[in-house]
């Protein structure tokens, strides 16, 4: 069976033939993709035959079973352990009770192992007769303490991940950690039934979406408000990951949202002073493996995915996973579509004990429309303040299935691990990603209400014909020794980021009128529109963006309760292009600093932590009256911040509870005609808490609350001066999501899990010229029912229970989904 999954990955990955464009006037370029897709396509489906196959294959006829308990070696349960059947492609995790059972396997004498990296291997031979169930208990040799530093016992609590590799960019707990982040994990997107990148994210609290993703160049994905500043998911397993559609699901191992100003470990060109995003995704492991899903539901929703691992080699050295995705759905309005198709291998390859090579791609092929966004006259003050007086209906699009975008999205990560020695590790990172506009986009932009008093909007058309290159390299070395008594932890990077756009984008022109008493003027066939951009100029760009960096971070531990993070970056950047204008072509350099402190009362279970983080943002020159330019220095955002953060009963219940300040110094305020100033300011503060737990075996259970309070303190602009700026989003903001699994009786494996999301009003538009503008609060509730086993799982899942009318935006009016039911069924093998 390896032999032919192995052909079969050689065939799927291997460069598509050229597709005959002879009937279609296609470029060799469109040709290429066509016959990606074409394969693509082939090749989930030759995967759902072989899936298939090999499930009946291995379904044992009167086959004999194996059970059993591992514990500790002071007989407590151990939950989360991979429990092999050697010589077979079985395993399996022990239950929250550290039991497990195989079921299906050929009469014979067999070895049951369990591992774990670091430790002395536990195993056992055990005789398999038919239609009996044969008992084989193992003990691991290792203390409840030890267990939790490798998270066997926390495994149990599925919605956390109790340390990080790349918050830090070291090897780091939470619970050691002065910075805050939240997780949203694998299990918790698979329980809930996500297929937007969008829902994963209502599980973090102090989060919300600003903007969908347009698909137009330059606005990349969608943005979220994060403590007040708006916010993309621009990093994949730390690098850049760029894209101008939405994400994808399908290889998420989990997401990390990372609280507050992160500029010294990572850079302006990527994240904002809120924090960032941070997508990590599936890696490959040992053994065969993976499991295909299909998710049907309301508006068209049509999904299959796949996740299949195998290793290549008998020694394991060499290990392939692919993950795919096969996506239609369509809008709960009168007109919009999404079409997607992904797939993303990774390898990795042990070269030797020390050295390790990885490699992680994804290619992403997205069609859509964009979604439904009403831009609010931001000029004049408003005749309308809010929904009620706007009297939008929310099932209009005011578009056409005709006029789609297209937004494919590539991206390549290549690392080396070498180990050079036992207290060294260096790591040589390059990536290189590429996402593509190519298009129609539409807006509506309000206009002079009509005679007869009715709100009325403005349609626009352009043309979008863009790209982003980015190339990114690091070089990492990160130590863990001791001088005399004291641990240290350090980091040591070099960093080269490059980004290069390109466009060649129509100009934007009127495309028809609507108001919202239901009159609408325009031709959306897409012959109209290619007649109506045909008079529009072409805007070719071309500009560079480059930036060179050096940083350090030492975690020093002064007592094992008592750790101080010191870390520092220096950032030089540069700006310009093959069309950049002489105000657009300048350097400057950033330094920017990090201290934490954590103190740990209750060693691995309780610490109070504070901080001082930093942010930047560089500060182009601005042309003045007598033709010169001014040059300014970087803005700069710094955070305190102090918190405490808890890991109870060996992981089964996580949290933190945090008070932070940001201020933002250095903003450059216009002051009259082509006359500039520095030195505006703005705050941003607030409290966040959030729990992760798994207190009794079954329940887990995910809550969040927010505050924020932002404003604009000092600027020359008296029409943002005092207010709240309109990125800011709600000033409250609340998550949970609790499931509950049964353990025993006739409805063991049954579940049902219900939860929500509450956003206090919202003033996406808040200006002394315009006044006020506000989305109302909302309360949004979804359920779900629910079976799992070790074979497959079967999920229904209803969101927005109540169907709550409800919106969000950014200067815009943007609706949201309404009640929508989903069914998914998932094979594991």
């Amino acid at each position: 069976m390896r032999k032919w999954f192995s052909a079969f990955v050689s065939y799927c990955i291997s460069p598509a033939p050229n597709f005959a464009p002879a009937k279609r006037n296609l470029t060799m370029e469109q040709s290429m993709i066509m016959a990606f897709l074409k394969k693509t396509g082939w090749c989930l489906l030759l995967l759902v035959a072989i899936l298939t196959n090999t499930a009946f294959a291995e379904e044992i006829d009167n086959g004999g079973s194996i059970k059993g308990l591992i514990t500790t070696s002071d007989n407590k349960p151990a939950p989360g352990v991979v429990v092999i059947l050697k010589g077979t492609k079985k395993s399996i995790l022990t239950d929250d009770n550290g039991t497990y059972l195989l079921r299906n396997i050929n009469p014979g004498t067999y070895t049951i192992q369990v591992s774990l990296t670091g430790y002395e291997t536990t195993s056992q031979q055990v005789t398999v007769e038919k239609d009996k169930t044969s008992t084989v208990d193992l003990q691991l040799n290792i203390s409840e303490k030890n267990l939790n530093e490798v998270e066997v016992t926390a495994s149990r609590n599925k919605y956390t991940k109790r340390s990080s590799d790349y918050v830090a960019k070291l090897p780091l707990k939470n619970i050691e950690n002065p910075q805050v982040y939240s997780v949203i994990s694998s299990e918790l997107i698979k329980d809930q039934v996500v297929t937007r990148y969008e829902d994963a994210l209502n599980n973090t609290p102090g989060i919300s979406k600003l903007w969908s993703s347009t698909g137009r160049d330059g606005d990349g994905t969608g943005y979220y408000s994060l403590r007040g500043f708006a916010v993309q998911p621009t990093l994949v397993n730390g690098l850049p990951g760029l894209t101008n559609g939405g994400l994808d699901v399908a290889n998420i191992e989990r997401i990390e949202v990372v609280k507050g100003p992160s500029g010294t470990l990572f850079g302006s060109s990527l994240v904002s002073y809120g924090g960032l995003i941070n997508t990590i995704t599936k890696k490959p492991y040992d053994h065969f493996g993976g499991e295909i899903s299909y998710t049907g539901g309301s508006y068209g929703l049509n999904r299959l995915t796949a996740d299949i691992n195998t290793p290549l080699d008998k020694d394991n050295k060499v290990l392939l996973r692919v993950t795919g995705a096969y996506h239609d759905e369509n809008s709960f309005q009168d007109a919009g579509f999404t079409k997607k198709r992904y797939i993303a291998p990774s390898l990795t390859y042990k070269a030797s004990d020390r050295l390790t090579l990885m490699l992680n791609t994804e290619f992403l092929s997205s069609e859509g429309t964009n979604p439904t966004m009403l831009f609010l006259d931001r000029s004049k003050p408003l005749a309308q303040k809010n929904l009620a007086e706007l009297g939008y209906d929310n099932k209009r699009s005011y578009t056409s299935n005709y006029l789609s975008i297209k937004t494919p999205t590539s991206s390549i990560q290549a690392q080396a691990i070498y180990k050079l020695s036992d207290t060294w590790t260096s790591q040589t990172v390059v990536s290189r990603g590429s996402s593509k506009s190519q298009g129609y986009y539409t807006y509506l932009d309000q206009m002079p209400d009509l005679l007869d008093g009715s709100p009325a909007f403005q349609r626009w058309i352009s043309y979008q014909n863009g790209a982003t290159y980015t190339t990114d390299i690091q070089q990492n070395f990160t130590g863990d020794f001791k001088i005399g008594q004291f641990r240290n932890r350090i980091v040591a990077g070099l960093d080269y980021f490059n980004r290069n756009t390109q466009g060649s984008n129509s100009g934007y022109t009127t495309f028809g009128q609507i108001n919202m008493a239901g009159l609408e003027t325009g031709n959306l066939s897409r012959a109209h529109a290619d007649s109506v951009l045909a008079n529009q100029p072409i805007y070719t760009s071309n500009l560079t963006q480059e930036t060179y960096s050096a940083y350090v971070s030492d975690v020093f531990n002064i007592l094992p309760s008592l750790s101080v993070m010191a870390s520092l970056r220096v950032d030089h950047f540069k700006n310009g292009g093959l069309t950049a204008t002489s105000a657009d072509k300048y350097e400057q350099t950033a330094l920017s600093p990090k201290f934490g402190i954590v103190y740990q009362p209750i060693l691995n279970t309780l610490s109070v932590f504070a901080n001082y983080m930093n942010g930047f943002n560089n500060s182009a020159p601005r042309q003045l009256q007598d033709g010169s330019f001014q040059s300014f220095k970087p803005e700069q955002a710094n955070q305190m911040e102090a918190g405490a953060k808890v890991n109870l009963l060996g992981g089964m219940i996580t949290g933190s509870l945090s008070y932070y300040d940001i201020k933002v110094k250095n903003i450059v305020m216009q002051r009259g005609v082509n006359d500039y100033i520095q030195g505006g300011e703005r705050t941003s503060r607030g409290i966040e808490g959030e729990i992760v737990a798994n207190p009794v075996a079954g329940l887990n259970i995910v809550a969040g609350y927010s505050y924020n309070d932002s404003k604009y303190v000092s600027t020359l602009d008296k029409d943002y001066e005092g207010r709240r700026p309109e990125e800011a989003g709600p000033r409250n903001l609340g998550n949970l999501w609790v499931t509950y699994k049964f353990q025993n009786g006739a409805v063991k494996g049954f579940g049902v899990g219900f939860g929500g999301n509450y956003a206090s009003e919202s003033m996406i538009l808040n200006r002394l010229t315009t006044g006020v503008f506000s989305l109302p609060s909302y309360t949004v509730l979804n359920g779900s029912l629910f079976y799992n086993t070790n074979k497959f799982n079967i999920a229904f899942k209803l969101d927005n229970l109540t169907n709550k009318e409800y919106y969000k935006g950014w200067s815009t009016v943007e609706p949201q989904m309404p009640r929508r039911f989903s069914g998914n069924v998932t094979f594991k093998f």
